[in-house]
C-alpha cells in the first residue's frame, strides 16, 4: 500500500482548502514571507501567473503547459498536477508539479548550469600536434 502524502500533518486535500494566510503559517520563514508577501500586492507578473493556474485547474486541462519566468515563485498546493515551462534562461524546461514540490520555488526544479562535457583535444591543443600532418 503506497504511503499517503502529507505535508506537515495535512493531506492535500486539506492543504488545497487552507486559506493563503493559513497555508503560509506552515511555511519555513523565506517561503513564508515570500507568500505573505503576495498577500500584501501581487506583483502584475504574479497575478496573471497564479489566474492562469486557477483558470487551467478550474478547467481540469493537466496537460496545457504554463510558461513562465518566475522561477522564485513558491509552489501553492493549488498548481499540484499542472506542467510548469520554467525559463532556466536559455530555453523553457517543462516540470511537472508533484506534491512533494509545494513549499520550494518553480526554479530549483529548472538547473541554470548544465555538466561540463569535454571533447576531444583539436589541432593546436598540444605542442606535438603542432606537426601532425592535415590531411
Amino acid at each position: 500500500m503506497p504511503k499517503k502524502f502529507t505535508y506537515r500533518g495535512y493531506t492535500l486535500e486539506e492543504l488545497k482548502k487552507l486559506s493563503l494566510e493559513d497555508f503560509a503559517k506552515l511555511l519555513p520563514s523565506r517561503q513564508r514571507r515570500a507568500i505573505l508577501r503576495l498577500l500584501r500586492g501581487l506583483r502584475p507578473e504574479e497575478k496573471k501567473l497564479l489566474s492562469k493556474v486557477r483558470e487551467i485547474s478550474r478547467k481540469g486541462n493537466g496537460e496545457t503547459i504554463i510558461r513562465t519566468h518566475l522561477r522564485e515563485m513558491v509552489i501553492l498546493p493549488e498548481m499540484v498536477g499542472l506542467k510548469f515551462g520554467v525559463h532556466n534562461g536559455k530555453e523553457f524546461v517543462v516540470v511537472e508539479i508533484k506534491p512533494e514540490m509545494i513549499g520550494h520555488r518553480l526554479g530549483e526544479f529548472s538547473q541554470t548550469r548544465k555538466k561540463v562535457t569535454h571533447g576531444a583535444p583539436g589541432i593546436g591543443a598540444t605542442r606535438s600536434s603542432m606537426f601532425v600532418p592535415l590531411k
